[in-house]
């Protein structure tokens, strides 16, 4: 997997891959199934610390991690008049100031979505809800290659895809799947 040998390049001190029974535990935990490709990058890769930026959180464990960052905020939008996180989408990495990249976990490609909630001013969450890309696969493809709009010279290029807002939020956030 390419993938293995740019994250080991990137970072030295790359936590080991987790095993099925991991997996299994998070998927529990989670109350659904991960995303195959994700559940195959934290099976064969690491248990998180690479990709773009700030790099995937690890699965579980102590600090923050993906299963404790979506049970979360799933609890905060339970109930709410407005949730702010739609169920099956786990949030993977923080870039900072509140955002999160989120894989979608009902979606058949793993569509990548950016949750960035400085527009939100009341009602509904919405309007912070973009697609970052249309699949996993694919948004790895864009760190790898160093093309993506989170890359520091991103500015500076004329072929950047910038996250859109993402059309299925107002659905998702309010029918609780």
């Amino acid at each position: 997997m390419l993938s293995a040998t740019r994250a080991a390049s990137d970072n030295k001190d790359l936590p080991a891959p987790v095993d099925g029974a991991r997996i299994a535990t998070a998927e529990e935990q989670l109350g659904f199934a991960l995303h195959p490709l994700l559940a195959r990058l934290y099976r064969e890769v690491a248990d998180g610390g690479f990709g773009p930026d700030y790099r995937l959180l690890p699965l579980l464990g102590p600090g923050s991690n993906v299963v404790g960052e979506y049970l979360t905020r799933r609890e905060a939008s339970a109930g709410a008049g407005h949730p702010e996180w739609p169920e099956g989408v786990i949030p993977v990495l923080t870039w900072g100031c509140a955002m999160y990249a989120g894989v979608d976990c009902r979606s058949e490609d793993g569509q990548v979505l950016l949750f960035e909630p400085n527009p939100y001013s009341g009602g509904s969450w919405e309007q912070c809800w973009f697609l970052d890309s249309p699949g996993l696969a694919a948004w790895l493809e864009t760190w790898l290659a160093g093309t993506g709009w989170f890359e520091e010279d991103a500015f500076d290029r004329d072929d950047v895809v910038e996250p859109q807002p993402w059309d299925e939020a107002a659905s998702r956030l309010t029918s609780g799947t």
